[in-house]
């Protein structure tokens, strides 16, 4: 007879074998059970927050903070995120990008370092590693991280659309 853990293992590997790729900036794909309710709703956070509660692994957490940042709730988000018992390449890029978005780039830009020192190729943390260059004002910097993402992604990837685009957002405001 499987433990309630060995369960709970034994269905995140059946999510991750058969999820499908993603076509947002790490985005998690698939869902949950909670996804009934609108995401970053007070029904969601509940829902969430009750998940969490029981027991639920880093992957909900990754997947409640990742949707708190998304919706603007950067501050709920790093509850979450700072939960994870093992803070791999995606969770600490969206640990940076809610700092981020919090105000605090130099602390952000840490975390962003740190995913990239575990996964030279998560174009995701790259990205926003060179958003946070655009709003320090180091261009050179961006562009760098623009064109690591094309080498490791190519041009038409959603990392580089959405950097490129930030280049372009950016430049239109003088």
């Amino acid at each position: 007879m499987l433990t309630r853990s060995a369960l709970i293992v034994a269905a995140l590997a059946s999510f991750a074998l058969t999820a499908p790729a993603n076509a947002q900036k790490g985005e998690p794909s698939g869902g949950n059970k909670c996804d009934k309710f609108k995401k970053g709703t007070d029904a969601w956070k509940k829902c969430n927050g009750t998940s969490l509660i029981e027991g639920t692994d880093d992957q909900q957490l990754y997947y409640a903070g990742y949707w708190l940042a998304r919706t603007g709730q950067y501050a709920e988000a790093l509850t979450y995120l700072k939960k994870a018992k093992v803070q791999d390449e995606r969770i600490l890029t969206y640990i940076g990008f809610a700092t981020r978005k919090l105000g605090d780039h130099d602390t952000a830009m840490g975390f962003y370092a740190r995913a990239l020192a575990m996964n030279p190729n998560y174009t995701v943390a790259r990205a926003y590693l060179g958003e946070a260059f655009l709003d320090k004002g180091e261009t050179a910097k961006a562009r760098e991280q623009l064109a690591e993402i094309a080498t490791r992604c190519g041009t038409t990837c959603v990392e580089y659309r959405e950097l490129e685009a930030e280049f372009a957002k950016r430049a239109t405001k003088g």
